[in-house]
């Protein structure tokens, strides 16, 4: 399950709402089992009765109605957390709404402050960074297409970090593109390293190394803060299987 920040439309202050009702949307996004789902509530609170388990399971339990329509494109647009994110993010959300390219929402955290300005698209829960109002655009384009852009692309929010890893290097090293084509599996393989298993639904498959590390050489992690060495997934290899 994507777990999706809290959001507004670009331009508008959360206070300052024409309702006082919530718009909701809940996403799973794992390749192939994915779904969107939105319901308005009165009061936040009520949120707080579902089954989140049942939710991060990928089973939706109901709620709402499933979302139809484009892409939703959540913009990171945080201030507090990184000033990069407001500075950068507002008028991305701002110029693509205008466009009316997609459904679009300011939200408060994606992680990944020194990519911003960052975006997270549904309903197939790609993350991308150093976005451009093209190529955000583009992004939404190839989204509605059922594909992704590898060239921005953080990872699919459906699998944790080793698979995102595994999933972005079989895609660049076979082109392919599609949202839904591959499936992954992975398992551990001695101290911060993972063997992820790649299918294609055509039946092609591969083995992917993956092992945390540190990136070199220092950098800043978010606008402003000072240099440090944060955690990064490298691909070893990719093998045919």
């Amino acid at each position: 399950m994507a777990p999706l920040p809290p959001a507004i439309s670009p331009g508008r202050h959360a206070d300052c709402l024409p309702t006082a009702r919530h718009e909701v949307l809940v996403a799973h996004t794992v390749p192939g089992r994915g779904w969107v789902r939105r319901a308005g509530v009165a009061d936040p609170a009520e949120l707080l009765g579902l089954d989140f388990a049942a939710l991060g399971a990928g089973d939706h339990t109901g709620f709402g109605a499933e979302h139809v329509g484009g892409p939703v494109a959540l913009v990171c647009t945080n201030g507090r957390r990184d000033r990069c994110c407001a500075l950068l993010g507002r008028p991305l959300a701002a110029e693509l709404a205008a466009a009316g390219h997609s459904e679009v929402w300011e939200v408060t955290h994606l992680g990944g402050h020194r990519f911003s300005p960052t975006m997270l698209v549904l309903p197939y829960g790609y993350a991308y960074g150093r976005l451009t109002a093209e190529t955000a655009k583009e992004v939404l384009a190839a989204t509605a297409a059922g594909h992704m852009v590898p060239e921005w692309s953080r990872g699919c929010s459906g699998w944790d970090r080793p698979g995102q890893a595994a999933d972005h290097a079989v895609r660049l090293a076979t082109g392919e593109t599609g949202v839904d084509a591959l499936t992954l599996t992975q398992r551990p393989d001695g101290e911060r390293r993972w063997l992820v298993g790649v299918l294609h639904r055509d039946g092609r498959a591969w083995e992917v190394d993956v092992i945390e590390s540190v990136s070199e050489p220092p950098r800043p992690e978010s606008c402003g803060k000072a240099a440090g060495t944060p955690s990064r997934m490298d691909v070893l290899s990719v093998r045919g299987v």
